[in-house]
């Protein structure tokens, strides 16, 4: 039935980090780690999902150091396992890895605008084009629901694939991408039906 629900999934953004601080891009699977204050932004989450009383059926993770880190603190909280999914792992952004947008627009300012802008293409060569990235998270959103009818899920992983999935739910443009905000430490919740999907809250950061 249309408001037969099939799924929910409360999407948990990894705690800050040194990068994630700074506004570089990264696609590094083993760094950096959690910062200290990532690690606290985690706890509030905690305490937020705790207060809540978010229930889940089951907690998975993408597959990054940060990631993982952050999903041990929330499935200890639950006490609870948790798996892991390679393929809801964050954009490849290839050489811009370790640069602050900043940086890219100074060196790169046309290739930035064509990032934002193109999402077919590329940018830089050797990433992932921005709607290739979005159509991969797609599928595997749609694996994880398909797979786990009734359930509430909890998936820990990166701020671009929060953004991605929220692009999904809302039948927004790729090039939105660029213009949505998951901070670090945050929790987007986004349940799924036969033949649409809701978005109800994003980007929640808890001041608890």
């Amino acid at each position: 039935m249309y408001f037969d629900r099939k799924c929910k999934i409360t999407y948990i953004a990894h705690g800050a980090t040194i990068y994630s601080d700074e506004n570089r891009f990264s696609d590094v699977e083993n760094y950096p780690p959690l910062s200290e204050e990532g690690i606290e932004e985690v706890n509030k989450l905690c305490d937020f999902l705790r207060i809540r009383r978010i229930k889940n059926d089951k907690i998975i993770s993408s597959s990054a150091t940060r990631t993982l880190q952050t999903a041990k603190i929330i499935a200890k909280m639950y006490k609870q396992e948790f798996e892991v999914v390679n393929t809801l792992s964050t954009r490849k952004c290839g050489s811009y890895n370790g640069l602050t947008f900043e940086q890219v627009e100074e060196k790169y300012p046309e290739a930035l605008y064509k990032l934002i802008n193109d999402t077919k293409v590329p940018t830089p060569d050797d990433a992932e084009a921005v709607s290739d990235f979005v159509k991969r998270i797609s599928k595997s959103i749609n694996t994880l629901v398909n797979t786990n009818i009734g359930s509430r899920i909890i998936v820990v992983t990166h701020p671009d694939v929060i953004k991605a999935a929220v692009c999904k739910a809302l039948k927004m443009p790729h090039s939105s991408l660029q213009h949505i905000y998951i901070k670090t430490g945050s929790a987007t919740q986004i349940s799924y039906f036969e033949k649409w999907e809701s978005l109800v809250y994003c980007d929640h950061t808890p001041a608890v």
